[in-house]
């Protein structure tokens, strides 16, 4: 039993040694993609501040839809789930403390890093809040608008720039993606609940 417990224990091991050296070789060639003449581009894609005017017509599209008193409250949501969503990751960042491509010695000499955060990288924020806002948005606005699935274009672009910039892994950002879309779903059931319980 014993013995089965360690070959076992060697399995998992091994797959994870090997996972982790095929997410860095992934990450380098991906990274290596990048040129001078894309970095400005990039650079502002990661960006939030950037992001604004879409955050800022997402909201005009909720209230547009479900009117002043739903809309507040559905934006007070997408407020508590990039809340929830940060706090989250930051849980599961400095519990696996894992090295940001940047910081890592075995390959941070080797890639182009365009931004130096110190901070660990396992799961990426970027990947994870903008799927789950996406996620949100569009189920809430599938029955509106026609095109909203189009959304999806930006936590792609928003994910892909912190691999550009050398400061995430692909688990990173291919683990936040999945993550936050159930948080995404997790948080329009709960909106759908709370508007039933209080019958708006």
């Amino acid at each position: 039993m014993f013995s089965f417990s360690l070959q076992t224990t060697k399995l998992v091991l091994s797959f994870w040694d090997e996972l982790i050296k095929t997410d860095k070789g992934l990450l380098v060639k991906l990274n290596a993609f990048g040129t001078e003449s894309w970095d400005s581009f990039w650079l502002a894609v990661t960006n939030q501040f950037y992001w604004v005017p879409l955050f800022l017509l997402l909201f005009v599209l909720l209230i547009r839809t479900f009117g002043w008193k739903k809309g507040l409250i559905l934006i007070v949501f997408a407020a508590l789930l990039v809340t929830f969503s940060d706090q989250l990751v930051n849980l599961i960042k400095n519990s696996v403390q894992r090295l940001r491509p940047n910081n890592d010695p075995e390959i941070n000499e080797i890639i182009r890093a365009l931004k130096h955060p110190r901070g660990y990288s396992f799961v990426s924020a970027h990947s994870t809040t903008s799927f789950a806002v996406t996620t949100f948005m569009i189920l809430l606005l599938r029955y509106n608008f026609r095109y909203i699935k189009l959304l999806l274009i930006w936590p792609f672009l928003f994910a892909y720039s912190r691999i550009y910039c050398g400061v995430h892994f692909p688990i990173d950002i291919i683990l936040g993606m999945f993550l936050g879309i159930i948080i995404g779903f997790v948080f329009y059931r709960l909106s759908l609940t709370f508007f039933v319980k209080r019958s708006f």
